[in-house]
């Protein structure tokens, strides 16, 4: 046994040694060859001077016009950081921590800022940073999930306010020429510059609404984008930079904006009520699956009506179970204010574009025929 515990002890000294020697002898043919010195610098120089610089004529006319509007918008242009309360474990304080990132821009002389709702969702409150690097607490004046808009509201002074020019949507051609301006990433503004790719998407809002008319775009946004403005090439607002298709959340080529007519009748309700007050009609909706299994048209299956309400006062008739169990057919909404209406999305986004007291025309599907009535819209609870 001591025999065997002796030859274990010398095979180890015996490796340790082998391992010894290489590393001596790596480390002499290192030294000896040096094969670093076969790359050695040359000689300095001391006669070497800089290259001749070449002379540019003037900047390209489209250059041109990308700084113009990059100097004309970026004042207009904040970066947002959302807060979140953390309470110490020592102690029984609540501090404001920073939870994420996004842009905005500013909308009138009021320090009313624009960005998105995602922005700010779940926040407990916002700080916004200017163009000058001075850094202003925010208050939420109002929010509209369905269109995953926001206004927040700070107070600079005036002269540090540069509310964004306003242009128009309805006119947007495929092709035309956008910027996209942002504080990417939390870093310095920046601007990228694409083409109107397409118009009236559709996505989908954080309440998984769709949210009709979006324009698409190849100008890149990346993330901190979201709420940051689209702009044309006259520097005017066009659209809100909303959304990123992409697996990995970066650039892909495919970035969507909230066109700036949504936004411009929007956000001054916003502004007015702390919130989007939807008009209604007062009916309640049958499901879906309630029409499948009838067989009946596309629309809105009017499955009750509430007391003293337009639909009401009107006269629509609601779907309902006869004594003998047999459903009594009611009315089918198919139609808003010319707008056709197929589901229960349709029908709130055709609410959407009026205000409680406006007058409007609803077609209802009855009997086989269609009825066509006047109704006042009423103010939803």
């Amino acid at each position: 046994m001591q025999a065997k515990h002796h030859r274990q002890k010398r095979t180890q000294r015996g490796a340790a040694a082998g391992t010894l020697l290489l590393v001596v002898v790596v480390g002499f043919l290192l030294w000896w060859f040096r094969p670093w010195e076969h790359f050695a610098p040359e000689a300095p120089k001391p006669d070497a001077v800089p290259r001749v610089v070449a002379a540019r004529g003037a900047l390209a006319e489209d250059e041109q016009n990308n700084i113009a509007v990059f100097k004309a918008v970026s004042p207009s242009v904040v970066h947002i950081t959302t807060l979140a309360a953390q309470r110490s474990f020592f102690s029984t304080d609540i501090t404001q921590v920073p939870r994420g990132t996004g842009s905005g821009f500013m909308w009138d002389e009021a320090g009313h800022i624009v960005t998105n709702f995602h922005v700010i969702q779940g926040a407990s409150g916002a700080q916004v940073t200017l163009q000058d690097q001075s850094t202003w607490n925010a208050s939420l004046v109002g929010a509209f999930p369905d269109r995953d808009l926001a206004v927040l509201r700070i107070a600079p002074p005036k002269d540090r306010i540069k509310p964004i020019v306003i242009g128009v949507s309805k006119d947007l051609q495929v092709g035309q020429k956008v910027y996209a301006i942002g504080n990417p990433f939390g870093l310095d503004q920046s601007l990228t510059t694409g083409i109107v790719s397409a118009l009236n998407r559709e996505i989908e809002s954080v309440t998984q609404r769709t949210i009709r008319g979006v324009i698409q775009t190849d100008a890149a946004i990346n993330p901190g984008n979201s709420g940051g403005p689209l702009i044309d090439s006259a520097g005017r607002l066009i659209g809100v930079n909303t959304a990123i298709y992409s697996p990995s959340g970066a650039s892909a080529g495919i970035g969507f904006a909230i066109p700036v007519d949504e936004v411009n009748r929007i956000v001054p309700r916003l502004i007015r009520d702390g919130k989007f007050i939807r008009p209604a009609i007062g009916i309640q909706a049958a499901p879906p699956t309630l029409q499948q299994a009838l067989k009946l048209p596309e629309g809105v299956a009017v499955a009750g009506v509430l007391p003293n309400s337009p639909a009401e006062k009107i006269g629509l008739r609601p779907f309902m179970r006869a004594r003998d169990g047999n459903i009594v057919l009611g009315d089918i909404i198919v139609e808003l204010d010319g707008k056709s209406v197929k589901t229960i999305d349709d029908l709130l986004s055709a609410l959407e574009q009026h205000q409680p007291g406006d007058t409007v025309s609803i077609k209802v599907a009855r009997g086989g025929e269609t009825v066509e009535e006047k109704i006042v819209l009423g103010l939803s609870e």
